[in-house]
């Protein structure tokens, strides 16, 4: 689904893209447990919050101060930038609501029919 969204250019996100991702950060903090991942509706067609964050993930844009707060709150330690700002881009931002995507499906269960059909191919050292 992801070709439905507006396309990074040269790194950088269309503001619809941006808007989004705003969009899917408030879907994901109301997200209950128990709940399908949430979609946002894109013109006719429905995406899932993970897609807008997949892309994401190449964007080089730094994430707006009351945005980033929005994705630090989410985590379980404090977030430090590698700048004198503590700026984030929302290729970080994006990556980090994709793992939280991730690991929330894993924890409702979802990821588990998943886990337990997996089966890894022997590996045999010559």
């Amino acid at each position: 689904m992801a070709h439905i969204l507006p396309a990074l250019e040269n790194g950088h996100a269309p503001i619809t893209l941006q808007q989004y991702f705003r969009d899917s950060l408030e879907a994901y903090e109301d997200w209950q447990i128990g709940d399908p991942e949430p979609a946002l509706a894109v013109g006719s067609d429905s995406v899932p919050i993970s897609d807008v964050f997949v892309a994401l993930r190449g964007c080089t844009d730094v994430v707006p101060a009351n945005v980033v707060g929005g994705v630090t709150e989410q985590l379980t330690k404090p977030w430090q930038g590698e700048g004198p700002l503590d700026e984030m881009t929302f290729s970080t931002a994006a990556r980090v609501m994709g793992v939280l995507v991730r690991k929330r499906q894993h924890s409702d269960g979802r990821m588990s029919a998943v886990v337990e059909g997996y089966a890894p191919t022997p590996w045999y050292a010559h």
